[in-house]
């Protein structure tokens, strides 16, 4: 394997550790993450409506991203609520 792919998976399991294990870098990860979808829906209804409704395909791709980002930030928050109940179960311990 080449090394600098192995480099680039180290640094990305580096930092997907590092988000996921430390609660505040999860909770500024998921603001940032939640901005995304309110961001879209901001653009989609006011600032590109017209043009996005002038094709079907548009629409579905434009909103489908939408619902799409939603629900992994969706899933992120459940993640972030079940670590936060295990390291408090361990806290207790």
């Amino acid at each position: 394997m080449d090394p600098k792919t192995t480099g680039n998976w180290s640094a990305s399991s580096d930092l997907a550790r590092a988000i996921l294990y430390d609660r505040t870098e999860r909770r500024k990860w998921l603001f940032g993450i939640a901005l995304v979808p309110l961001g879209m829906l901001v653009i989609g209804l006011w600032v590109i409506e017209a043009w996005l409704w002038e094709s079907v395909w548009r629409v579905l791709f434009w909103w489908g991203g939408c619902a799409f980002i939603t629900v992994f930030s969706l899933l992120f928050a459940l993640y972030d609520a079940l670590a936060v109940i295990r390291e408090e179960r361990w806290k207790k311990d």
